[in-house]
């Protein structure tokens, strides 16, 4: 990856490592995190083993970019992903999980996006950005506000959360 690009004053974004395995089996099987991650099932130890060890592969083998935060004791506080890349349209969906309470709003959040993004329009070279934003998640929808994002569209009922379906905001950053 492109040095010093993907380290800022408070988190450094690094690459997947066999190390990260109890992390990333944790993160991924907490419940709580499945509604922002569209997933209704867990991970086994060896599914996420396997993606680990083929993490090496680039953004345009795979279609997608996982990036551990980690602050600046070195300690692993989230994830954030690019996704659903696409090379014809030059465009990425974002996410993020900073995943421990006593780890938010610290501002790890917001340096690890602004690193990514800079990251994705400079030596990626992509037109935009997106992503997708609950409209009950007020610290994403507040996040990527702060990070330049614009709110272009509203899904209505998009997801259904506890038998109750909830309207999502579409959320673009363009690479002027």
């Amino acid at each position: 990856m492109a040095g010093r690009m993907l380290e800022g004053k408070k988190v450094k974004l690094r690459a997947l490592e066999p190390t990260d395995i109890d992390l990333l089996y944790s993160w991924e099987n907490n419940e709580s995190n499945w509604q922002v991650g569209n997933t209704i099932v867990p991970f086994s130890r060896q599914i996420l083993t396997d993606y680990i060890a083929n993490a090496h592969l680039d953004i345009f083998t795979t279609k997608q970019l996982r990036l551990v935060i980690d602050n600046e004791n070195k300690t692993a506080v989230g994830l954030i992903d690019l996704f659903d890349y696409d090379p014809l349209h030059l465009r990425a969906g974002i996410g993020i999980l900073i995943a421990g309470k006593s780890e938010q709003n610290k501002g790890y959040a917001t340096e690890a996006v602004n690193l990514l993004v800079n990251y994705s329009f400079s030596v990626l070279n992509l037109h935009q950005l997106y992503c997708h934003i609950g409209i009950e998640n007020k610290a994403s929808l507040h996040l990527f506000e702060k990070c330049g994002f614009k709110q272009v569209a509203v899904l209505k009922d998009w997801i259904r959360t506890n038998n109750c379906w909830n309207d999502v905001c579409v959320f673009q950053l363009i690479n002027k």
